[in-house]
């Protein structure tokens, strides 16, 4: 490899990260509908059966209406599923099926530029679908607040963590039906262990402990207090987790993507 060559591993261009996204753009613009249905209905599906079916049961978690507790956690949850999915299945589809990846490697484009250029992107539609829970929540009464315009930042740190294990996880299953395995053992307990719909210290103190390694509990922490009131310290110790989530995932998904496409 040549001194020039190896020089430009080492860095990003950026007409390489725009052409991914004029690539993302074009095949958004043929499927927003159906993304976006799925996208923006299913937390609103989670937000009322469960702030009105548990609602009627348990009014109030502390000092939040149950209703504003789950809408501020289904967020977290909304910010999950946009994000991982498409990780995991388009970067398996491309890469294995339609070769996506092979064509734009064929072009100047570096395996860390498309690996950055795909997360960005899904992490910027997720930090949009995100926001619907909370929209929602304010038409069955959920009080504005200024730290609000903050949550559609912790959803992109949270989607470009979740979207790069995604990919990381799609370069390394021997096939798609192994998802199978990442969804039930993996997503699942992150999405049930978050304080999504119940407080995480309502658990068994290891279990308690256990979910501060959990990302989407931190997301959903900065989400809340985001709403009802933001605690600088935490919320900087929530954010760092959630940051380092990201920069960890970002290594392993460049690695696991070179192996596959380059090695």
């Amino acid at each position: 490899m040549s001194a020039q060559a190896a020089e430009r591993l080492k860095r990003f261009e950026p007409a390489a990260v725009r052409g991914i996204w004029r690539h993302e753009l074009a095949l958004y613009k043929r499927y927003w509908r159906s993304q976006s249905f799925a996208s923006m209905v299913e937390p609103t599906f989670f937000l009322l059966a469960f702030g009105y079916g548990f609602g009627s049961m348990v009014a109030a978690v502390g000092d939040y209406r149950y209703l504003d507790f789950v809408a501020t956690g289904v967020v977290g949850t909304a910010a999950l599923f946009t994000s991982v999915f498409p990780g995991m299945f388009n970067g398996y589809i491309r890469r294995v099926f339609q070769h996506t990846y092979d064509a734009m490697l064929a072009a100047p484009v570096d395996v860390h530029e498309l690996v950055t250029g795909e997360a960005l992107w899904i992490a910027a539609k997720s930090s949009v679908y995100s926001c619907t829970p909370l929209v929602v929540a304010l038409f069955f009464g959920l009080d504005p607040a200024p730290g609000m315009l903050l949550v559609p930042f912790i959803a992109f740190v949270t989607a470009l963590g979740f979207g790069l294990f995604g990919m990381w996880t799609s370069s390394v299953v021997p096939s798609i039906n192994s998802f199978d395995y990442v969804i039930t053992g993996v997503v699942t307990p992150l999405f049930l262990v978050a304080g999504t719909f119940f407080p995480v210290g309502t658990l068994p103190e290891w279990a308690e402990k256990a979910a501060l390694l959990n990302p989407l509990f931190h997301c959903v922490e900065l989400v809340r207090h985001a709403v009802f009131g933001l605690r600088p310290l935490a919320d900087l110790g929530h954010l760092g987790a959630l940051v380092l989530f990201a920069a960890l995932m970002w290594l392993i998904a460049v690695s696991g993507m070179r192996k596959r496409l380059i090695d």
